[in-house]
C-alpha cells in the first residue's frame, strides 16, 4: 500500500508541482505546472482558430440558451438540459471553496487571472464538446444519447490505425482516469458539507452524511430521475446565491470602484510588498480558473455528448457558455463579496473561514447559515452531475449493462458516505490525480481533432447566415 501512496504522491507532484519556474523582473519567479502548460496554450490556439469565438459568439451562445426545447429522441436530452448538468458540476465547490483558495493565496488580483482563464477556456470547452457532438452514439440503457472523450479519443486511434478495435489504451486510460477522479470528488463533496453543517447548525457528522447519502442514493439509483432533478436544483441554487452576492454588491456599490481597482492593480503585483508576488498571484488564479470551469478536463463533454441538438457547434456554444456563467458570473460574485468585507475583519483567514467570515459581516449569522445550505446544494448537484458524467465511461470500460452501471452508483454512494465522517487526504490526492491524468489524455487528443469542431462551427455560421 505505501508503494502506492508513494506512486500517487509522485504522479501528483508531476502533475501539479512546478515543472519549470520562469525567472520574473525584480528577483521573483513563476512557477509552471505540467497542466497549466498544457491548458493555456491549448485555450489561446482555440481562441485564435475559433476566432475569439467567447466574444465575438456571445449573443448566438445566449439566443442558443433561449431556444424552445424540442422532444428529442427517445430518452435523449436537450442542449439545454446537457448545459444544466455540466453547470451543475461546475458551479459547485470550486465557486465557494475555490474562489476563496485563490484568493488566500494569491490576493484580489487573482481574480483577474481567473476571468482570463474562462475567456481563454471558453474556446476549449466549445472544442471537446463539439467533438463530443460528432461522435455520440446512441445510449441502449438508459436511452437518447452517450458519448464524451472516452469515445472520440477511441474513434481518433480507429481513424488513425485504420482497424477497428474494442478499445483503444488512451481511451481506456481517460474513462479509468475519470472513475476514480469523481470517486475522489465525493469524498470531498460529503466532508465538506458535513464540515459547515457542524460550524453552522453544529449538527454532528454523522447525521449530516447518513441524510445526504440516502438522499443520493434515492436518486441515482433511478433509472432517469438526475436530469429531471438538475433541471429543477441548479437554476434554482444558482439563481438565489446570484441574488444575494447582487444584492449585497449593489448594497455596497459605493466600495466597487476601489475592489476593481484593487483587483487590477495586485493582477500585475503592483501592490506585492515581496519579490515573487505576481507569480503567486498569477498561478493562483489560472489555476483555480482552469479548474473550477473544468474546460479542457474531459468531463463537461461527458454530458454535452447527451445533448440532441440541431447541429453539433450549438451545443459546442452551449459548454462554452457554461464556463463564463461559472467563472465570469458566480466566482466574480464570490470574490466581490470578500474583496467588499474590511480587511481587517479577515486579516489572517484562509478556507471557508474567509467566506463564512465575510458573509457574516455582511448579513449576520444569517450569513453563516446561508452559505452552508448554499454548499449543501452547490455539493448535492455535483454529486449527482459527476454519476451522469460516470454512466458513459463505465459503458466504455464494461459494456451495456445494469450491474456495472449500479456498481459505480454504489462504490460513489460508499466514498459519500466515508468522506463525511473523516478527510483521508490519500483519496483527495487520487481525485486530483484523476481529474489531472483526464486533463492530459484529453488534450492530446483534442489538438489534432480539433479542425474536425472548427469545421463544425463554420458549417454552423454559414447556416446562421
Amino acid at each position: 500500500m505505501e508503494h502506492i501512496i508513494a506512486l500517487i504522491s509522485q504522479v501528483y507532484r508531476l502533475l501539479w508541482g512546478d515543472l519549470f519556474t520562469l525567472p520574473l523582473p525584480g528577483g521573483g519567479c513563476v512557477g509552471l505546472s505540467l497542466l497549466v502548460i498544457l491548458l493555456i496554450p491549448t485555450g489561446i490556439y482555440f481562441t485564435l482558430r475559433t476566432r475569439f469565438l467567447p466574444v465575438r459568439l456571445f449573443p448566438q451562445m445566449l439566443r442558443i440558451a433561449a431556444e424552445k426545447r424540442t422532444g428529442g429522441q427517445g430518452n435523449a436530452i436537450s442542449g439545454v438540459q446537457a448545459l444544466i448538468v455540466s453547470t451543475a458540476t461546475r458551479v459547485g465547490m470550486g465557486n465557494l471553496i475555490g474562489v476563496v483558495a485563490a484568493i488566500s493565496g494569491g490576493g484580489a488580483g487573482a481574480v483577474f487571472w481567473m476571468w482570463v482563464s474562462a475567456l481563454i477556456g471558453s474556446s476549449t470547452a466549445f472544442v471537446e464538446a463539439t467533438l463530443a457532438q460528432l461522435y455520440k452514439e446512441n445510449d441502449p440503457l438508459y436511452g437518447g444519447f452517450r458519448g464524451g472523450p472516452a469515445y472520440y479519443i477511441h474513434r481518433f486511434v480507429e481513424q488513425k490505425t485504420g482497424r477497428k478495435r474494442r478499445f483503444s489504451v488512451i481511451a481506456v486510460l481517460f474513462a479509468v482516469s475519470g472513475l476514480i477522479c469523481w470517486c475522489g470528488i465525493s469524498q470531498v463533496i460529503s466532508n465538506s458539507v458535513s464540515s459547515a453543517f457542524q460550524n453552522a447548525f453544529h449538527i454532528p457528522p454523522l447525521y449530516t452524511t447518513v441524510l445526504l447519502v440516502a438522499l443520493a442514493a434515492v436518486i441515482v439509483l433511478r433509472k432517469n430521475a438526475t436530469v429531471k432533478v438538475l433541471d429543477v436544483l441548479v437554476p434554482i441554487m444558482a439563481v438565489c446565491y446570484f441574488a444575494l452576492t447582487i444584492f449585497l454588491i449593489v448594497k455596497n456599490i459605493a466600495m466597487m470602484p476601489s475592489v476593481f481597482r484593487r483587483i487590477f492593480e495586485e493582477a500585475f503585483g503592483l501592490r506585492q510588498a515581496v519579490a515573487g508576488g505576481f507569480g503567486a498571484v498569477l498561478m493562483n488564479g489560472v489555476k483555480r480558473g482552469l479548474f473550477s470551469n473544468e474546460a479542457g478536463s474531459g468531463s463537461a463533454p461527458c454530458a454535452a455528448a447527451a445533448g440532441d441538438t440541431s447541429h453539433p457547434a450549438k451545443t459546442g456554444l452551449l459548454q462554452a457558455l457554461g464556463v463564463f456563467i461559472d467563472t465570469i458570473v458566480i466566482c466574480s460574485c464570490t470574490a466581490f463579496i470578500m474583496l467588499v468585507t474590511p480587511e481587517e475583519r479577515v486579516a489572517g483567514l484562509g478556507g471557508m473561514d474567509l467566506l463564512q467570515a465575510s458573509m457574516e459581516y455582511h448579513l449576520g449569522r444569517f450569513g453563516v447559515v446561508f452559505i452552508a445550505l448554499i454548499l449543501w446544494l452547490f455539493s448535492f448537484s455535483t454529486f449527482i452531475g459527476i454519476l451522469f458524467y460516470a454512466r458513459s465511461n463505465v459503458a466504455y470500460l464494461f459494456g451495456d449493462n445494469w450491474a456495472s452501471q449500479t456498481a459505480y452508483k454504489l462504490i460513489a454512494l460508499v466514498m459519500l458516505f466515508i468522506g463525511g465522517l473523516a478527510a483521508y487526504t490519500f483519496v483527495w490526492d487520487l481525485g486530483d490525480v484523476g481529474v489531472g491524468l483526464m486533463t492530459v489524455f484529453n488534450i492530446i487528443v483534442i489538438l489534432p481533432m480539433g479542425r474536425q469542431a472548427l469545421d463544425s462551427l463554420a458549417d454552423f455560421e454559414r447556416t446562421v447566415k
